[in-house]
């Protein structure tokens, strides 16, 4: 089976809110913003302003690039700063998460993850869910900045053996170690498609 190719113009992005305990990921995260706007995409994120979630929107700002960040109302103060969401170049507030999730899809072609929280992980899973549905074909990635998603990659290695991931083919995140090749790994991904009942985790 092949899926249909999907064309890139928006790069959404879940990553944590906080900073984390590693430099390294709020460096990942400026990297991947700056590459974003290298390749002239459109970031569409969650509005936060601080943590990796800021490091991301910076690095596209300070490259030139567009950035539209989608919050709820009642995440704005614990997430942002009200002066520094009027630099974006687009700003959504939503009345709850769920529409924040839902207009973060629509408004989307492709998914990656950074590190993060609980937040972060049940973004990206909903994702892959709605993949392993059919709902969508566009591409899932994980930039897996110093091991930080090993134990989740190998939670859906063992999941994927044990047989409880079906049409496994739509479950492939595309994963990788650095921000500075993720980019054209997903526009490739989503130039070609995905195609035949591949492993679920395809590793560089």
């Amino acid at each position: 089976m092949t899926e249909q190719s999907v064309s890139i113009r928006s790069i959404c992005v879940y990553c944590g809110s906080r900073p984390g305990r590693d430099p390294s990921h709020m460096a990942a995260g400026r990297a991947l913003g700056r590459e974003i706007a290298e390749y002239g995409l459109r970031l569409v994120y969650g509005g936060g302003t601080k943590g990796i979630m800021g490091a991301v929107a910076s690095g596209v700002l300070s490259g030139g690039g567009q950035v539209t960040g989608i919050i709820p109302e009642f995440l704005i103060d614990m997430e942002a700063t009200r002066h520094s969401l009027g630099q974006l170049n687009e700003l959504i507030v939503t009345p709850d998460m769920h529409a924040r999730k839902h207009t973060m899809f629509e408004r989307s072609d492709a998914f990656v993850a950074l590190p993060g929280g609980i937040g972060t992980l049940e973004e990206i899973v909903e994702i892959m869910t709605w993949a392993q549905l059919g709902h969508h074909t566009k591409p899932i990635a994980f930039c897996n900045i110093d091991g930080f998603w090993n134990p989740m990659l190998a939670l859906i290695d063992h999941m994927a053996a044990e047989g409880f991931i079906h049409t496994a083919h739509r479950v492939r995140p595309i994963v990788v170690e650095s921000p500075d090749e993720l980019i054209a790994r997903v526009l490739d991904a989503g130039t070609t498609g995905a195609e035949g009942d591949a492993a679920v985790i395809e590793k560089l």
